[in-house]
């Protein structure tokens, strides 16, 4: 609230994170709900810095995230921005996604409990600072998504190696028609672990922070609640068919052939998207089962991700969804026959001293061998 005769415009901003102690618990909040909590390059540092500092303090014993306001914990980067820095030849995007993705390693490798509070709207980015937690919580009114390939991008942040890893051709599905998931398909599709009643989460972080409330996994046992059935499970036959192929131009055909109308719908969605953003993300996931690590697999997506700012049709996906609003990108190949296998080759060749130096560190029992 503005203080009596104090104009709302001298009143001292917000910080895009917030940095709270409670109980024993650090509680770390997405603050941009006009944004959606949209995540920029100051947010991701400063989410490295808590979490950082946090590891080492002894008196923090579980970590929570969660998003401010009611519409959902993230919608993924700030895309205005990378989009500026596509049509401007700028480097603020490299940047910010070697620090994010950095920011996701650490995630993964957290020592202490990490419960993400995957509630409502969770894109993108969103998903990399919720989905590589420890624990993940989802709730009835999650949409969870990876919506890259209708922006002429690839699932990145670490979401091809989750997808990867997703049963049968499930994350191949989400990965190439950028649909978006609730949260008992999250739950089938490996991104998160429990369903709670958003309106319990309050009294969840409560609980969390209780020094007295005992083991974070009986705290989430306790309030958490059955999922609903998955419709993803339900359409796991025809799925599973379409999707199975290697080429991007074989899963289109696969889904044609199949009798059921939401096969061909997501025939339709498939060429609906950016032809190289499909096939660049289809060879990334075929990739990412064989890769060892999440640092592996986020290394690769840097490779793809440099490249494909600097390519036609992501600045061109961006404008036609997000700048102009038209809804009608004019993709450069305009179809998946028209694409090179070269082309899409391509993105994956190394960076040289670009590289994103992420190696995947030694666990416990090694590094105590090694001692």
């Amino acid at each position: 609230m503005t203080a009596p005769g104090t104009p709302a415009a001298e009143q001292p901003a917000e910080p895009p994170v917030l940095v709270e102690r409670r109980g024993r618990a650090g509680v770390l909040t997405l603050n941009r709900p006009r944004a959606l909590n949209a995540l920029t390059h100051e947010m991701v540092g400063l989410l490295d810095e808590a979490l950082q500092a946090w590891a080492e303090d002894p008196d923090v014993e579980v970590v929570v995230l969660r998003g401010a306001g009611e519409r959902g914990l993230c919608a993924g980067g700030d895309i205005v921005a990378i989009h500026r820095d596509a049509t401007t030849g700028g480097t603020g995007s490299e940047d910010f996604w070697r620090d994010e993705y950095h920011l996701n390693a650490l995630i993964a490798r957290y020592p202490k409990p990490y419960v993400a509070l995957m509630d409502g709207i969770v894109l993108g980015g969103g998903v990399g600072v919720s989905a590589h937690a420890s624990h993940r919580v989802v709730t009835e009114r999650t949409r969870i998504g990876m919506p890259e390939t209708g922006i002429g991008f690839v699932p990145d942040v670490g979401g091809t190696w989750l997808l990867s890893r997703s049963p049968g051709e499930l994350g191949t599905y989400v990965a190439l028609t950028a649909g978006h998931a609730d949260g008992a398909d999250a739950l089938v599709l490996g991104l998160a672990d429990r369903m709670v009643a958003s309106s319990d989460l309050d009294r969840l972080v409560e609980q969390l922070a209780d020094p007295s409330a005992g083991d974070v996994d009986a705290v989430l046992d306790a309030v958490a609640v059955a999922a609903p059935a998955s419709t993803l499970t339900a359409a796991r036959e025809w799925i599973d068919a379409g999707f199975a192929h290697d080429d991007a131009r074989d899963v289109v055909a696969a889904l044609r052939a199949r009798p059921e109308p939401e096969a061909r719908a997501a025939a339709d969605a498939v060429e609906a998207k950016s032809p190289t953003s499909v096939a660049v993300t289809l060879r990334a996931l075929r990739a990412a089962r064989d890769l060892g690590s999440l640092e592996e697999a986020l290394a690769q997506e840097y490779r793809i991700a440099l490249r494909m700012l600097r390519g036609h049709d992501f600045p061109e996906g961006v404008r036609a969804q997000v700048i102009d609003k038209d809804r009608n990108p004019r993709w450069d190949p305009a179809s998946l026959e028209l694409l090179q296998d070269a082309d899409v080759a391509s993105y994956f060749a190394p960076l040289g001293d670009a590289e994103l130096g992420l190696t995947r560190p030694p666990s416990p029992a090694s590094a105590g061998a090694e001692g």
